[in-house]
């Protein structure tokens, strides 16, 4: 019995002192090749330009190239369930918006659960989504846009970055508190969306890619997409300053597939930690308006699940299943 009991014990050791090794070789040589960063929406947008900001640093921090790889489609998911089902070996993450891919789920087009099924690496990144029109619009302020709805009613349409993107969440909010009816016509990436406003195809915005418009002239905000009025839009209104809403926050999560080894994760995080205090980083924070954040893979994955209850309230509020 006691001779049994002290081989029981030794395997045991010799599993824990294996597992550690192992472990230990991982981080050593890991990386040892090119890294991808998969962005679920096409390129130009305000999320392609975080993941490339940041895949520089991450190049810096790791010796390694890091490439960034556009895999856009059915509003972000497709490109979110392609990082889930690569291996769990750190050499893909993907970067995604919190509402979309957590919204995703629900309504089937991503077939992984947001906190199960992916490894949570990092949240770096806030943005402000606004409500925007061209500089030369009629639209002068939400007054005008809301009394021309309702004078139209089913005619105003709206771009997005798409379906379930915490833009069209937030604008059907306001709508449906406002009494007014839109159509939304969502594209695959905040730029086409941006590029559809200006082209004149569709009557206004509301997404996160307008503040380098914004600042050249070529558009102007209406209404942003907070709690509280932005120190650097005080005069813009936000939707509790017309409507009693409850605005969705937006913000930008790395994640991996299901399994990273945890020396994998930890290089990985720091990495993409040090990135965000790289010039190249917080300059593109800058132009697009972007609240610099941090969270650690154990308080994003709390996030993301926190997030999951108000987010299918809102989902079957707005009837996204039958869409």
């Amino acid at each position: 019995m006691i001779k049994t009991r002290i081989r029981s014990a030794l395997c045991a050791l010799c599993t824990a002192v294996g597992l550690l090794a192992l472990h230990t070789n991982v981080l050593a040589q890991f990386p040892d090749k090119p890294i991808t960063i998969v962005v679920p929406y096409g390129p130009g947008s305000a999320i392609d330009a975080v993941a490339r900001a940041l895949a520089q640093g991450v190049q810096k921090s790791l010796g390694q190239n890091v490439i960034v790889d556009n895999k856009a489609g059915a509003g972000g998911a497709l490109g979110t369930q392609y990082v889930g089902r690569r291996p769990a070996d750190g050499y893909t993450v993907g970067i995604v918006s919190i509402n979309p891919f957590v919204l995703s789920y629900f309504s089937k087009a991503l077939p992984l659960h947001p906190v199960d099924d992916f490894t949570h690496v990092i949240a770096t990144t806030g943005y402000l989504m606004a409500v925007a029109v061209r500089s030369d619009s009629k639209m002068k302020d939400m007054k005008d846009l809301v009394e021309n709805a309702r004078a139209n009613s089913g005619k105003l349409s709206y771009s997005t970055s798409g379906i379930a993107s915490t833009g069209y969440l937030n604008m059907e909010e306001f709508a449906s508190l406002a009494n007014i009816k839109l159509v939304h016509v969502p594209y695959k990436s905040g730029a086409e969306a941006v590029t559809a406003v200006l082209a004149g195809q569709v009557d206004f915005f509301a997404d996160a890619a307008w503040a380098p418009f914004v600042k050249d002239g070529r558009m102007r905000p209406l209404m942003i997409f907070a709690n509280e009025r932005s120190n650097l839009y005080p005069t813009v209104p936000v939707p509790t300053d017309i409507v009693k809403a409850n605005v969705q926050q937006g913000y930008l999560m790395i994640v991996g597939p299901k399994g990273l080894p945890l020396p994998v994760l930890q290089r990985l995080h720091e990495a993409f930690k040090a990135a965000t205090a790289e010039p190249e980083y917080k300059a593109v924070a800058e132009r697009f308006n972007m609240e610099l954040m941090y969270q650690t893979p154990a308080t994003a994955k709390e996030a993301t699940a926190a997030s999951i209850v108000p987010l299918e309230k809102m989902f079957n509020k707005l009837g996204l299943g039958k869409q």
